[in-house]
C-alpha cells in the first residue's frame, strides 16, 4: 500500500480520479445478453427507487437492477424513522447542529446543510408518492419522536416501528405503477466504460428467478449505485444477507475513490442471541430509548446517567462504548434494555415488530429486560461523491449507504440515513436529467479498465465466514494496533492464497480457484471492502466517532481531523492518501 498527504480545497464538482482506471474485474463469463437504457439504477431501497422514479418521470429510459426482490433491500429493515425538521419550533439549523455534533468534526457542513434544508420538502414529496406516516392522536399532524443525538422530536415513523417497510411499499408501488423496467435477483458485477473511460453500463448476473439467465449487461451512459451497506463483513450485523459491499467493491475496481470506511456504526442495542450468533440480528430501535427505555446492567442499575447530557439518547458511538465498558468491568458480554414500564398496550401498538422479534426468541419485553449488545449497523463512509452524487468516475453516481457524501462524518446521526438517500437521490436525478439525453448508447462497453482488464482472483464461498470472524475480532467495536495488524495480516494471507490458486502456483495440495458464482463473488467483494476498512482503521491513530482505538483513546484534531482517499491500483494494492484538512470532499479537483 502507498500513502501520501495530498489534499485539495473545496469547490463544486468532483473531477475524474487522477489515476487511470485500474483495469480490474471479477472473474465471470462474458455477457450473453444485453439491453440498452439511459440510466441504470443498482439497488431498490429509498435511494435507488427515488432516483429511478425521478429519472423515468423526466423521460429517461430507466432500468432498476436489484439483488433480491424489489422490496427486499435494506430500507425495509429501517425501524425508527426518518429525521427532518417538521415539528413546531424545530428548524434546519437545529438539525444541522445535532448532525455536526454526532459527526465528530468530520461532516462536510455544506452537505449537511443541503440535507437538512431540502429534507422537509423531500419528506412531503415522499408522502405525495404514497407513504403514510403515523399521526398524532386525534390529529392529521405527523407524529414525531426523538432518537439518540437529537435535541428535538423530529423523527417521523410509520406502522409504529416499521417505517422502512412503509417507505419501501410506497416506492415499489410507484415503480410498478410507472411501468419501470426492473431486473430482480441480479448481482451487479462490474462497471462498463467506453474508450474515454466514461461509464457505459454494468455487467450483472441474474440468479435464476429474474428476467434473464446468467451474466448479461445493461448499457447506459449513467449508472447510479444505490446498493446499500456492507454490514455482512462482520459476523453479527443488523444488515440483511445481501449487504456484502458490492457497490463499494465495484467502484474500487472501476477506479473510483472511497473515503471514511473506517467509520462503521455499531448499533448499541441489538438483540443479544449468544456469543456465537452470526448473520443478521434483530434490531432494537433507538426509538425504544426515545420513548423512555433504560439501559441497565444485570443488577438493574442504569449506567448512562452521568455519561452524557442525553443519557440513553446520547449519540450511538457514546452509547455503544458505554455498553462495552460496563460489560468489560463486569466480565459480561451483554447488557439490558428495560422497557417493562411501557406496558403491554404500548409495546403492541408502538413497537409491534420489535415485540414479535423478541418473543420469537423467547424474550417478552413486557415482563423482562431485553438482552442487548452492539452489532455492525451502518457504514458512514463509502464511494466518495459531490453534492450531486457524482463520483470520481465520469457517469458513475452513488447515493444512500454506499455513498460518502460527507453528511455523516465519523458517526451517523440516528434516522439521517433514509433522509440522505431521499435528498441525494433527487439531486442525482436532477443532475442526470439536466444533461442532454445520450440517445443511442453506441458500441457495447468494455469492462472497467478496457479489454485488457485483469480478472480478480475469486475467493471460495466458505471464506466469507473466515473474513467475517477476522473482522469481528480485529476491527469490531474495540480496535487496537495489535488487533488491526493481525486482521490485516490475515486478510492479506487470504488475498495472497486466492491469487496463488488463480495462478496455479499454490503449494502442494493447494486449493483450486473456485468457479465463478454468486457466493464466490460476494466473498471476494467482502474481502475487498474489509481490506480497505482495516487499512484506514490502522492509519487513524485516534478515537473519533464510531472508530474506537483502545491504544489511542482520545480524539486528535491536530493530526486526524481529515479524511482518507483510497483507490485500488492496477496491481490490486491499495493507495491511501490523506487530505490536508477536514474539508470533505475536496471537490474542485482531485489531485494525485
Amino acid at each position: 500500500m502507498t500513502a501520501t498527504g495530498t489534499g485539495t480545497g473545496p469547490g463544486q464538482a468532483i473531477a475524474p480520479a487522477a489515476t487511470a482506471a485500474p483495469g480490474i474485474r471479477l472473474t465471470a463469463p462474458a455477457p450473453g445478453w444485453s439491453i440498452d437504457a439511459d440510466v441504470v439504477v443498482v439497488g431498490s431501497g429509498v435511494a435507488g427507487l427515488t432516483a429511478a422514479l425521478r429519472c423515468a418521470a423526466a423521460g429517461r429510459r430507466t432500468v432498476v437492477v436489484t439483488k433480491a426482490r424489489l422490496d427486499d433491500g435494506s430500507t425495509r429493515w429501517a425501524q425508527g424513522g426518518i429525521a427532518a425538521a417538521l415539528g413546531d419550533g424545530d428548524t434546519p439549523e437545529q438539525h444541522l447542529a445535532d448532525t455536526l455534533v454526532a459527526g465528530a468534526g468530520l461532516c462536510d457542513e455544506e452537505a449537511v446543510r443541503t440535507l437538512v434544508t431540502e429534507g422537509p420538502d423531500a419528506v412531503h414529496r415522499l408522502i405525495g408518492a404514497g407513504a403514510r406516516f403515523d399521526t398524532a392522536p386525534g390529529s392529521e399532524e405527523i407524529a414525531l419522536t426523538r432518537e439518540g443525538g437529537h435535541h428535538r422530536s423530529r423523527i417521523a415513523h410509520a406502522g409504529g416501528d416499521a417505517t422502512g417497510a412503509e417507505i419501501s411499499r410506497a416506492l415499489v408501488e410507484a415503480v410498478r405503477a410507472a411501468g419501470l423496467r426492473t431486473i430482480e435477483n441480479a448481482l451487479v458485477l462490474d462497471l462498463l466504460t467506453d474508450a474515454e473511460g466514461r461509464t457505459s453500463g454494468v455487467t450483472l448476473h441474474v440468479m435464476g428467478e429474474g428476467q434473464h439467465d446468467g451474466v448479461g449487461a445493461v448499457h447506459a451512459p449513467a449508472v447510479v449505485l444505490a446498493t446499500g451497506g456492507m454490514g455482512q463483513v462482520f459476523s453479527a450485523t443488523t444488515n440483511p444477507a445481501v449487504s456484502t459491499g458490492d457497490g463499494v467493491a465495484l467502484a474500487l475496481r472501476a477506479g473510483a475513490e472511497v473515503s471514511d470506511l473506517e467509520f462503521v456504526q455499531f448499533h448499541p442495542t441489538v438483540l443479544y442471541l449468544g456469543p456465537d450468533a452470526e448473520g443478521q440480528q434483530p434490531l432494537i430501535s433507538e426509538a425504544v430509548r426515545g420513548e423512555g427505555a433504560h439501559l441497565v446492567d444485570a443488577d438493574g442499575t442504569r449506567f448512562m446517567a452521568g455519561q452524557h447530557e442525553l443519557a440513553e439518547l446520547a449519540p450511538r458511538d457514546i452509547v455503544a462504548k458505554a455498553i462495552m465498558r460496563r460489560a468489560q468491568e463486569q466480565g459480561a458480554d451483554h447488557m439490558y434494555l428495560d422497557a417493562r414500564h411501557f406496558g403491554a398496550e404500548m409495546w403492541e401498538h408502538r413497537f409491534p415488530t420489535i415485540l414479535a422479534a423478541c418473543r420469537a426468541h423467547g424474550i417478552d419485553p413486557v415482563t423482562e429486560p431485553i438482552p442487548i449488545a452492539p452489532a455492525a449497523h451502518y457504514a458512514s463512509g463509502g464511494v466518495r461523491t459531490d453534492l450531486h452524487g457524482r463520483t470520481t468516475v465520469p457517469g458513475l453516481y452513488a447515493c444512500g449507504e454506499v455513498a460518502c457524501t460527507g453528511v455523516h462524518g465519523a458517526n451517523r446521526l440516528a434516522s439521517n440515513s433514509l433522509l440522505e438517500g431521499l435528498v441525494f437521490a433527487e439531486r442525482i436525478a436532477e443532475d442526470i436529467t439536466a444533461r442532454p439525453a445520450a440517445g443511442d448508447p453506441g458500441a457495447p462497453g468494455a469492462a472497467a479498465g478496457g479489454p485488457g482488464a485483469v480478472p480478480l482472483p475469486l475467493l471460495a464461498p466458505e471464506t466469507r465466514t473466515i473474513v467475517q470472524r477476522i473482522m469481528t475480532a480485529g476491527a469490531g467495536v474495540l480496535r487496537s494496533a495489535g488487533s488491526l495488524a493481525h486482521a490485516a495480516a490475515e486478510l492479506d494471507r487470504i488475498h495472497r492464497e486466492a491469487t496463488e490458486a488463480a495462478a496455479g502456483t499454490a503449494g502442494t495440495g493447494g486449493a483450486k480457484a473456485p468457479e465463478p458464482g454468486v457466493e464466490a463473488w460476494e466473498a471476494t467483494n467482502l474481502l475487498c471492502v474489509a481490506r480497505v476498512l482495516v487499512a484506514a482503521a490502522q492509519r487513524r491513530a485516534e478515537t473519533r466517532g464510531c472508530h474506537w482505538r483502545e491504544d489511542h483513546p482520545d480524539r486528535d484534531d491536530a493530526s486526524w481531523r481529515r479524511h482518507f482517499r483510497i483507490t485500488l491500483e492496477a496491481d490490486r494494492a491499495l493507495s491511501v492518501r490523506t487530505t490536508d484538512t477536514a474539508d470533505f470532499p475536496p471537490t474542485a479537483a482531485v489531485t494525485p
